[in-house]
């Protein structure tokens, strides 16, 4: 089982920047992919940013997040970082860590609230 903690979420006026961090304890196995997803109030779960850890390191990004939003990885210390900067008030969310391991197993962090408010 893996154990995901983030941290870093907060208020932030619009066009500021925030720097999400996940890490990951429990498995003593490389993972195999890290990710953010999102969920608004009143919305399902999205994709925001994911990175895997293959030779060919491979991110993708949410349309609504590409330019803005930066995804990075420390595979020694299996962390995942989110840096987003340029933010507006519809990236308001519960940002939450994934991480899948190269058994396809997918565990889930608790979450952490993201408001971008003037």
């Amino acid at each position: 089982q893996v154990q995901l903690v983030e941290s870093g979420g907060g208020l932030v006026q619009p066009g500021g920047s925030l720097r999400l961090s996940c890490s990951a304890s429990g498995s003593n196995r490389r993972l195999y992919a890290m990710g953010w997803y999102r969920q608004a109030p009143g919305k399902q779960r999205e994709l925001v940013a994911s990175i895997t850890s293959t030779a060919s390191t491979t991110a993708n990004y949410a349309d609504s997040v590409k330019g803005r939003f930066t995804i990075s990885r420390d595979n020694v210390k299996n962390t995942v970082y989110l840096q987003m900067n340029s933010l507006k008030p519809e990236d308001t969310a519960v940002y939450y860590c994934n991480a899948i391991t190269y058994a396809m197993v997918s565990s889930w962090g608790q979450g952490t609230q993201v408001t971008v408010s003037s």
